[in-house]
């Protein structure tokens, strides 16, 4: 997980980032392949932003390079529920490309993996991977994925002149953040950057507060899975009261409800905004800003200085359907262990810089890496992560951005919105069928 020493420049990251939040669907298209000829040909599905299509283009043409027998056809769908639904379908026609890549975590669980997917569990590379991520790619102690990409961290980005201009340190309390916040307001600088015409991004506050709920309550994930505590109960309902502190604090830049992500993080960049609530590979769309490296990164503050953190959004896993048999699914085998392993983080590395540590042991990030990457490597070196509560619970009600733009926008109060929050889940945990939600 550390920065390698030496690396050559790398381009910066740079993309679209809804599809971590809620991963997207799209019409399939092909985007062509390592080679054309004889030999095994494998077709391996991708979601089409960036952080996935260069990766895996350039994954396919390294492992050809390495066994020129195999041909691996790279293919492409939209994010959202739109992809989601598409690759829920191809799996249960029995469809599915002979390799995919898609969410880990509660998404990953809702495929019914035992039915669908080539368990992986006896592979070589198995050992390799982190033991943090195993989970969010198995059911009852059977693995059914590696990761592909880096992982990601939820908290706040920040500027950091800004910070030095105004003799700020970073907060490691809820309380700290807020008092920041006031000379900040008081300097005519915009203290919280939220964008809500991209609504996705108003989850953040409560999402990247994950790592405080289990600090304050290690079971706490076992426990909502089962039904017995809600998001409406302390500590949880702390990350809907955040967002509606900051609202109330008057901390918000004006447009908030009309600034898109895009102009969001630009303004952050320019210093005329402090803090954005945000994941880490957001920093990709200042890829070519001079003022990228004045952003840096810290976790989400809670009430307990000693525990700070910050909350960790796992990557994605790469899988193989159980309609994968014979020479391809030995051949796509050999290319997930070519994924998970440090020549495969360095092929990615090099088509597209990732956000944050990878899960495969070995791998390492550039020494060029934006500073808020560098400042999760940190975090993680530290041991101070959690991960996010969709990699420990497959439950993620899917109204929550509407509920939080309309709490962060005064529309509705912090404990409504948490209760209206708690009334969603209850309906995907009934249709999972999990005990304690009847």
């Amino acid at each position: 997980m550390r920065l390698a020493k030496l690396r050559r420049p790398l381009p910066l990251l740079a993309a679209t980032v809804a599809c971590i939040l809620a991963l997207g669907a799209c019409s399939a298209g092909s985007l062509g392949s390592s080679d054309e000829g004889g030999g095994t040909t494998l077709t391996f599905l991708v979601d089409n932003a960036d952080a996935s299509v260069k990766p895996a283009q350039a994954l396919a043409e390294a492992f050809h390079a390495k066994d020129p027998d195999v041909t691996i056809q790279v293919q492409t769908r939209p994010g959202g529920s739109e992809g989601d639904n598409i690759v829920k379908t191809r799996l249960s026609t029995g469809e599915m490309t002979n390799l995919f890549l898609y969410n880990s975590g509660s998404l990953f669980q809702a495929l019914n993996p035992k039915q669908n997917l080539a368990p992986l569990t006896g592979e070589a590379w198995a050992g390799q991977v982190e033991d943090i991520f195993k989970p969010t790619v198995s059911v009852e102690n059977e693995l059914y994925g590696a990761p592909i990409t880096g992982s990601s961290a939820g908290g706040i980005l920040y500027n950091r002149k800004v910070y030095e201009q105004l003799g700020l340190k970073v907060p490691t309390t809820w309380a700290e953040f807020m008092a920041n916040n006031a000379k900040i307001k008081a300097a005519g600088i915009d203290p919280v950057i939220q964008t809500y015409q991209d609504t996705w991004t108003s989850q953040l506050f409560v999402l990247a507060d994950f790592h405080n709920v289990a600090a304050a309550d290690p079971g706490w994930s076992e426990k909502y899975t089962a039904g017995q505590v809600k998001y409406a109960q302390e500590p949880a309902v702390k990350g809907f009261q955040r967002l509606e502190e900051v609202h109330k604090a008057g901390y918000e830049n004006k447009n908030y409800r009309s600034m898109k992500f895009e102009a969001g993080m630009k303004l952050l960049a320019s210093g005329k905004g402090a803090h954005f609530p945000m994941l880490t590979f957001a920093v990709g769309v200042l890829a070519s800003d001079p003022n990228l490296n004045d952003i840096g990164f810290f976790g989400q503050p809670g009430d307990d200085a000693s525990k700070a953190g910050m909350t960790i959004w796992m990557p994605a896993g790469l899988y193989i359907p159980k309609s994968t048999e014979g020479a391809q699914l030995e051949a796509a085998k050999k290319f997930v262990a070519f994924v998970a392993s440090p020549e495969g983080c360095e092929v990615q590395t090099k088509a597209y810089p990732p956000a944050g540590p990878y899960m495969v042991k070995g791998c390492e990030l550039p020494a060029d890496a934006p500073q808020a990457i560098k400042d999760v490597v940190a975090n993680v070196e530290k041991g101070n992560i959690t991960p996010a509560l969709e990699f420990s619970s497959p439950i993620k009600g899917p109204a929550l951005e509407q509920i939080t733009v309309e709490v962060g926008s005064g529309l509705r109060p912090a404990q409504d919105g948490a209760e209206l929050y708690d009334q969603d889940v209850k309906k995907q945990a009934q249709q999972l069928g999990l005990k304690g939600w009847s």
